[in-house]
């Protein structure tokens, strides 16, 4: 399996642009699999620097429905013409950040034939599952971080219903993508237990504290090879690093083969 970041919040790459996103390719399972497109363009940007042809890609998937994940799926349909976008039901129902800002995807996209409303446990190609079923069973508290969504009566917390995992299998390997982990890295490192969990934690807004200090140790104690990025933090990513030893950072335009 080989990963290319195509964006992400950093870049040791002094050609490459970042942004507050994430956007993932892929190639596993004999696919081209393009793993959430950032904000807007500079996934693709940045994907014709490092070589990577978005017109060549099997098909694509969208980890939940916020703009900084989804944001350039537009961008995507006009690069390649034919791959499919899957998204979870819920994926264009309104979102809000803590401050009240809009966070949401385009609902004007759900015009295009390309958008597909995956299942629980449905497989766009051999190897690749996707997962998103809110009935799991909550093993550790939930952390809203103040983040919302619509209802008839207006903004309620989100339950993240929205979320995504993409679980990838291949030579006896289960490497499981999670975009911003809001369910709880936790939790989701206990549903699935592959060898190989990719995604932020959403911890960049936590204290450097014996909190997290705790997470880490739960984290260590599960055997799981993280690759981290984007909503984990620098910060964050550092204090769990001094104490994790199967913990790497991913940034735009690193590379890596699982």
């Amino acid at each position: 399996m080989k990963i290319i970041v195509l964006s992400e919040n950093t870049t040791n790459d002094p050609r490459l642009g970042a942004e507050h996103g994430l956007s993932l390719y892929v190639e596993t399972c004999g696919k081209k699999i393009l793993y959430d497109t950032g904000q807007g363009d500079l996934f693709a940007e940045n994907a014709k620097v490092l070589g990577v042809d978005l017109a060549a890609v099997d098909l694509a998937v969208i980890s939940h429905g916020h703009y900084d994940h989804g944001g350039g799926i537009a961008r995507f349909l006009k690069e390649n013409r034919t791959a499919a976008v899957y998204v979870n039901p819920h994926a264009f129902e309104p979102h809000f950040n803590a401050a009240g800002k809009d966070i949401s995807l385009d609902p004007a996209l759900l015009s295009d034939p390309r958008i597909r409303f995956a299942e629980e446990g449905m497989q766009p190609a051999p190897g690749i599952t996707l997962y998103f079923r809110a009935g799991r069973p909550w093993l550790f508290p939930l952390q809203t971080d103040g983040l919302k969504t619509g209802s008839p009566d207006g903004p309620v917390p989100e339950d993240f219903r929205h979320e995504q995992y993409m679980l990838a299998e291949e030579n006896g390997r289960r490497v499981l993508f999670s975009g911003c982990s809001h369910r709880g890295i936790l939790n989701i490192a206990a549903w699935f237990r592959p060898d190989v969990l990719i995604g932020g934690f959403h911890f960049f807004r936590l204290p450097l504290d014996d909190t997290l200090a705790g997470y880490a140790r739960r984290l260590e104690s599960t055997g799981i090879r993280f690759l981290t990025c984007h909503c984990t933090g620098v910060e964050q990513y550092e204090f769990l690093k001094s104490r994790m030893t199967r913990l790497e950072y991913l940034s735009a335009g690193d590379a890596a083969e699982i």
